[in-house]
């Protein structure tokens, strides 16, 4: 016990207590690597990379809302139909109404909240389950698509498509490469490295163990590495293209809600209610509130994620949003989210997105027909989700788990590790288990 749990100890050193979250990580540099092989050279090509972003942006944002709903214990059928509707409605805005573009995309945006109150307040308080209601809310949003547009593409105007299928603009000398993408790039290897020498002072001033210094530089060098190179990537692409202006948007997103969900009342209550709903409501949190500000945010998403996609369409049509929320809640599921909900991250579901994108893109480009990829992106799922499931059934640590388990006390009051919770509590009701830190 003692070697094993040393090992455990260094590999938290490293890579700190998200340790399942950096077995995805690997996933993904593994299937991006053989796939940069298989294609020969095509997968790691600026123009490859740069499509993927645009092509991909949206679902990724739809995996955000998507990992609250779950956290929170519940699942959202409707964010494709969703999705579709605002896409209409702001096409239509556009060229009937003859809406300016920026207040087409806050009326869009209003068009989500709009249906967000409307199906959070069948979940929170009229008690629906969220299946039920977004199943319906499937239905009827598709229905009103087609019904709103006739059926038809309605065109949206050039300044628009910017959003979708806009780029950083040059600016600057001409150097062979995009100035302001380069610029993004650095800054966020900056970032990387402030973030890191902060997380050691806060350990250090908290007189907790922190990892060894050779340890944080590891993770500095190799993070800024494939920072650097994925910048210099997208900032070599072909002239007119450079870092797209929705993985821009995506950024802010995952930055913002990494920062609710990690650091704020509101997060720490969507992981209470997840993980044990009863307990949450005896500690004074409102599940209610909750349960409709998460179905409220994911139609929001939605809506944003609609209007992206018709950007880079350049219009809007009955066939849009079709089977994303299946693609939004396998990359939540990849990610690290636990079927039962309190557990799971949205940089988890960023990463576990990526892995379906890359795997679709990779299979494409070789040739794969649609069939084959539904299949192969369908046993991706099962197995990420089945191993998890194994192991807890077989009494071993469960992978999902090591993500929202705590730093290891060395407070001597502290409670040895033979102590159990009490015989009928869930594993996810003791303070530990929720991801609070």
């Amino acid at each position: 016990m003692s070697g094993n749990t040393t090992t455990t100890e260094k590999r938290k050193s490293i890579f700190g207590s998200n340790i399942r979250q950096f077995g995805i990580l690997f996933s993904l540099i593994a299937i991006i690597a053989l796939f940069q092989i298989l294609t020969g050279g095509l997968t790691l090509s600026p123009g490859n990379l740069i499509n993927l972003v645009s092509q991909y942006s949206y679902i990724l944002i739809l995996a955000i809302g998507m990992v609250m709903v779950i956290i929170a214990g519940h699942i959202d059928l409707s964010v494709g139909s969703v999705a579709a509707f605002a896409g209409i409605v702001v096409a239509t805005s556009m060229s009937q109404w003859n809406f300016p573009w920026p207040l087409a995309l806050l009326f869009g945006l209003l068009v989500g909240a709009v249906i967000g109150a409307w199906q959070g307040f069948w979940v929170a308080y009229i008690g629906v389950p969220a299946f039920i209601v977004t199943l319906a809310g499937m239905l009827i949003f598709r229905g009103g698509n087609q019904f709103f547009g006739n059926a038809n593409t309605v065109p949206v105007p050039e300044a628009f498509t910017i959003i979708g299928a806009g780029y950083l603009p040059e600016v600057g000398p001409t150097t062979g490469y995009n100035n302001l993408t380069l610029l993004l790039g650095f800054a966020i290897a900056i970032a990387i490295a402030v973030r890191e020498w902060r997380a050691r002072r806060v350990q250090k001033t908290m007189h907790s163990d922190s990892s060894p210094l050779w340890a944080s530089l590891v993770k500095i060098g190799l993070l800024d590495a494939v920072v650097i190179y994925a910048t210099f990537l997208f900032a070599g692409g072909r002239v007119g293209t450079s870092f797209p202006v929705s993985g821009i948007i995506l950024g802010v997103l995952v930055l913002f809600y990494s920062f609710v969900t990690r650091n704020t009342i509101l997060g720490r209550h969507i992981y209470a209610v997840g993980g044990n709903k009863l307990a949450a409501e005896l500690s004074g949190v409102n599940s209610r509130r909750v349960d409709f500000l998460v179905m409220m945010n994911m139609s929001i998403l939605s809506a944003l994620a609609g209007m992206i996609f018709v950007a880079r369409a350049g219009a809007s049509g009955p066939q849009d949003g079709l089977s994303w929320e299946l693609d939004a809640i396998a990359a939540v599921f990849i990610g690290g989210a636990a079927v039962s909900g309190g557990i799971g991250t949205v940089i988890g579901s960023i990463v576990g997105g990526l892995v379906m994108a890359v795997l679709n893109n990779g299979l494409q480009l070789l040739g794969v027909g649609s069939d084959l990829v539904q299949i192969i992106k369908g046993m991706v799922l099962l197995a990420a989700v089945g191993v998890d499931v194994w192991n807890k059934s077989q009494g071993r640590p469960s992978i999902i788990g090591l993500l929202t388990r705590k730093r290891k006390v060395t407070d001597p009051a502290t409670p040895p590790p033979a102590v159990r919770p009490k015989a009928g509590a869930s594993e996810t009701s003791r303070p530990a288990d929720l991801p609070f830190n």
